[in-house]
């Protein structure tokens, strides 16, 4: 049975046993809106409730991008205004990251192609993640005076070693090998495959356990290749163990070869009041309990964010005027104030309701 119902910008189908939502914003490379954030949810809760549903699959339309993030866009010009759309996005985003982590039922996402910020929250905090030769894997929020957010502080303290210390400051792209040894992924599997992943999962039995989606995945499944931020794990763990920003930067600058290098001068064109809220954050998500921990210590960074020049320069210099050329302020590591940095750590007010 295929019964499919279109809400826009996001299209929700019953295949046989799977419930199925696509995003449908491919232009926009799938970025999340408000309403997008809300009709997803609600999916989510139908599907739950619904004893033929065995399991969920989430997808991006169009060949380029499963989701590229939020519509920061929209995000700047809510902070700007001083409307609460911005603060509103955000709280609803996290709770949808918690019941996707939370969920009762097999989560399966398709990370084909971009998956970037939001899109990493509405994948990697799934049950079943699938990567293919397309996916571009990225938080880069670091760029665009911003923080690693939708739980990606829980998520990035838990790959091997300092990899997603990594992750998380310099905001580089990584591919499907890497994204698999970061764990933010469980399997790679060809895109031209993925309409047979949908098939097969929705000929599951309404009472499918999460083994057989396992067993469904592994059997499509092949080798994603060498991971280079594997590659490159023990000079990774020796720049980025370190508790600040400085520290990091200086030990880079001593590290020979291409790798180090080019992380350097990615790391210098950051925000430097984003990395070490980055850097902040990582660390008190590596010592957190759970998930709705970190979610509630990032939206409270969030409600600070709104009053800091560099979120409106980052998204300016990257998305409206585009000269990706964006002015910090400060403009040095050493030039931020700690207790500009501990004004990020309020408290949400109010806090999740998870």
């Amino acid at each position: 049975m295929r019964d499919e119902v279109h809400q826009s910008e996001v299209i929700v189908e019953r295949r046989g046993s799977a419930g199925i939502i696509r995003l449908n914003r491919p232009r926009a490379l799938n970025s999340l809106t408000l309403d997008m954030v809300r009709a997803f949810a609600a999916a989510m809760d139908d599907f739950a409730a619904d004893a033929s549903i065995a399991m969920v699959i989430v997808s991006g339309e169009g060949e380029r991008g499963f989701c590229a993030g939020g519509d920061i866009r929209a995000l700047h010009e809510s902070g700007r205004a001083g409307t609460d759309l911005a603060m509103t996005f955000w709280r609803e985003e996290f709770r949808l990251n918690h019941r996707i982590a939370t969920y009762p039922k097999p989560y399966v996402a398709l990370m084909d192609g971009i998956t970037m910020g939001g899109g990493v929250g509405l994948s990697s905090h799934g049950r079943h993640r699938v990567v293919t030769e397309r996916t571009k894997l990225a938080m880069p929020e670091t760029g665009i005076g911003y923080f690693p957010d939708v739980g990606a502080t829980w998520l990035l303290p838990r790959a091997p070693g300092e990899a997603g210390t990594w992750m998380g400051l310099t905001g580089l792209t990584v591919d499907a090998a890497d994204i698999i040894y970061a764990g933010l992924a469980d399997c790679h599997i060809a895109s031209f495959r993925l309409p047979d992943i949908v098939d097969t999962l929705a000929e599951l039995p309404r009472n499918a356990a999460p083994r057989d989606v396992e067993v469904v995945l592994k059997n499509l499944s092949s080798d994603p290749g060498t991971s280079a931020v594997k590659s490159n794990r023990d000079l990774i763990e020796r720049c980025f163990h370190f508790g600040t920003v400085e520290e990091v930067i200086d030990a880079l600058g001593k590290e020979p070869g291409d790798f180090a290098a080019e992380t350097l001068r990615i790391i210098r064109t950051r925000s430097p009041t984003s990395l070490k809220l980055a850097l902040r954050l990582l660390r008190q998500g590596r010592q957190s309990r759970n998930l709705a921990e970190c979610l509630n210590r990032e939206l409270g960074a969030c409600q600070q964010i709104l009053k800091s020049p560099d979120f409106y320069e980052g998204i300016r210099a990257a998305i409206i005027d585009k000269d990706r050329n964006p002015q910090w302020m400060p403009a040095t590591s050493e030039a931020v104030d700690q207790a500009a940095i501990d004004a990020f750590f309020r408290p949400a007010e109010p806090p999740l309701a998870l």
